[in-house]
């Protein structure tokens, strides 16, 4: 009778853990970091790109020395710094989105810079290179959506119960930050668009 009564009851708490996270918590672990890797892959394909872009302005642009550095600089700066997605801080996190705060800043700069030049904007190459970098930061736009959306997932399962208590018991994962928009970057979202015709 007691090893039916145990029997049960290792029965019932087996089925009790595998509806309360025992699966879900490490997948959506997984789901983050995954997400995360989209993120610094759009943000290295932009860095990739930059380059090209540069090269191709410098031949137009001799006197716009300048902008052209603080690009080249902030693109080293930007892929200067790594994340570990597993050990993600709120510090380390928001030096990344700084930097690429930075160089999103230098990339509009040079794109500006570029409209002086009329036969720059008619080059094909920099056409060409300007289209691929407007894709890319569409592209960074979705990998970072997809990236907050996981992090909500992951965050609601350790903090809300029951899979919560699961975490508690068996993994002791902690929140995992979001992305936030900070500095200069959250100046430029706050700006009204500018449009001139």
């Amino acid at each position: 009778m007691k090893t039916k009564i145990f029997c049960g009851w290792f029965l019932a708490c087996g089925l009790f853990l595998s509806g309360c996270g025992i699966q879900s918590i490490p997948q959506a672990g997984n789901a983050v970091e995954a997400a995360f890797a989209e993120v610094t892959n759009q943000y290295k394909r932009r860095a990739d790109l930059v380059p090209n872009l540069v090269n191709t302005v410098k031949g137009f642009a001799k006197q716009e020395e300048k902008v052209l550095t603080q690009v080249t600089e902030a693109r080293a700066k930007a892929t200067s710094i790594t994340l570990d997605p597993k050990n993600l801080k709120s510090e380390d996190l928001a030096k990344f989105q700084s930097a690429q705060g930075e160089l999103s800043q230098a990339l509009g700069r040079l794109l500006v810079v570029s409209e002086n030049y009329p036969q720059l904007k008619s080059d094909a190459n920099f056409r060409d290179l300007q289209a691929q970098l407007e894709g890319t930061e569409n592209r960074i736009t979705v990998a970072r959506n997809r990236y907050i959306d996981a992090i909500k997932e992951f965050n609601n399962l350790v903090t809300v119960p029951p899979y919560s208590w699961t975490n508690s018991l068996f993994y002791h994962f902690d929140k995992k930050p979001q992305f936030a928009l900070e500095g200069a970057e959250a100046t430029e979202v706050q700006k009204a668009p500018e449009v001139k015709f």
